[in-house]
């Protein structure tokens, strides 16, 4: 009943949600043309312009460390308006054409500036989001994120072949100040700050890590080490099984299973627990990367795009819900930035590591032994997770039921 009543689609909740898609197009847009930027600007060789579009996800790693745990005693309001005011400040540095190494500490700027606005954007929606809906709400605000995963690319690769860098550098510019000006007319209120704070326990690791959110960050980081191998050499694979047309058909078709399937599953979510999602996620994701491994025509390859949406694209709202319902409303800024350092490890990290496997399986091997990482990765969930989250239902259950 109450949940009926609960609104999630508030006001402050869309512009939160809005702002979040915005910084994340940029980021999208720049992933698929700094690398050609990079050689074409300053000739540089191919593991160079790897490092120029990688070293923006260290940079969000940097980022969310030290704010998730400078948010609660700055404020999410305030870290979000210095985040976003960051982000447009190290945007005007693309126009300064000062050599690779000024490039590097540009990405590099400019990847701490996202990660200290999205971890504010991540802990404000948490607080925006009725508690009965936290599921289906978190399920929504991630949405934003999916459908920069699937336009950013699109718009990157059209705006290469028919402008020229610095149109689009002044996109992304126009894109920060438009996330600025959307946050301006937030109105959420503070979470109270925790007292009793000893300035010499300032440098423990709980101050920077959230504890209850560890276990969730855990799995999320081997399962998004398995979609990278998917985000970062699918293009690959695509040439070497003569697809490449339908490989940019396949982060759409893999978005618009996400768009679709997220308004069900966040609230089966909520009404069922995390369970009732994962598990099946889990199953999906692996025939996913086992079917893209076998994939020889269009049809295998974009179905294996739809399982893949439906399976990793909702473990990742899934497992940010997690992340914050285990925590305490005062630390919800930790564990929103100790969920996003452990997918960001994955999906930056997880390139540079599967580089060295591919030579030794190929990439349809690839595919096969990170379908299996993800089958295994479904016993670490119920041990890290699972188990407690079906003791708690029959806890509920039984009590409901008296």
């Amino acid at each position: 009943m109450n949940q009926s009543r609960a609104k999630l689609w508030t006001k402050d909740f869309i512009i939160v949600s809005s702002a979040n898609f915005f910084l994340y197009l940029v980021f999208y847009l720049l992933l698929v043309t700094m690398a050609v930027y990079a050689v074409e600007q300053y000739g540089v060789s191919e593991s160079q312009a790897g490092l120029v579009t990688g070293i923006f996800i260290i940079g969000t790693l940097i980022g969310r460390l030290f704010i998730g745990r400078m948010i609660t005693t700055i404020g999410n309001k305030r870290m979000l308006y210095f985040g976003l005011i960051f982000f447009v400040f190290i945007s005007l540095l693309y126009f300064i054409q000062a050599g690779i190494t000024f490039l590097l500490i540009t990405r590099l700027l400019h990847g701490i500036a996202l990660g200290m606005a999205s971890t504010a954007t991540g802990t404000i929606v948490a607080e925006v989001i009725p508690e009965v809906r936290k599921g289906e709400g978190i399920s929504f605000y991630s949405m934003s994120i999916t459908l920069a995963t699937a336009i950013g690319p699109f718009i990157g690769l059209f705006m290469s072949q028919h402008a020229g860098f610095s149109v689009i550098f002044g996109f992304c510019l126009a894109l920060g100040i438009i996330s600025l000006i959307i946050a301006l007319f937030l109105k959420v209120p503070e979470v109270e700050k925790p007292v009793n704070v000893e300035k010499k326990a300032q440098w423990k690791l709980s101050n920077f890590i959230e504890p209850n959110a560890l276990p969730i960050a855990l799995v999320i980081l081997i399962v998004s080490l398995g979609y990278s191998s998917v985000l970062s050499f699918i293009n690959f694979y695509a040439i070497e099984i003569d697809l490449v047309e339908m490989a940019s058909v396949f982060f759409v078709v893999y978005a618009v299973a996400i768009l679709v399937s997220r308004p069900f599953t966040g609230r089966l979510m909520d009404v069922k627990g995390a369970n009732s999602v994962m598990y099946p996620a889990f199953i999906l994701f692996t025939a996913g990367l086992l079917l893209l491994s076998t994939a020889e025509s269009s049809i295998p390859l974009l179905l294996a795009g739809v399982l893949i949406g439906l399976g990793f694209g909702n473990m990742q709202s899934t497992t940010q819900a997690i992340a914050v319902k285990v925590t305490p409303p005062s630390r919800v800024g930790l564990a929103t930035s100790t969920y996003y350092i452990a997918l960001d490890a994955g999906l930056g990290f997880g390139p540079y590591v599967l580089g060295f496997i591919i030579p030794i399986t190929g990439y349809s091997n690839l595919y096969i032994l990170m379908g299996a990482l993800v089958l295994i990765t479904t016993a670490l969930y119920y041990f890290m997770h699972g188990k407690r989250e079906s003791t708690v239902l029959k806890t509920v259950n039984a009590t409901e039921a008296q």
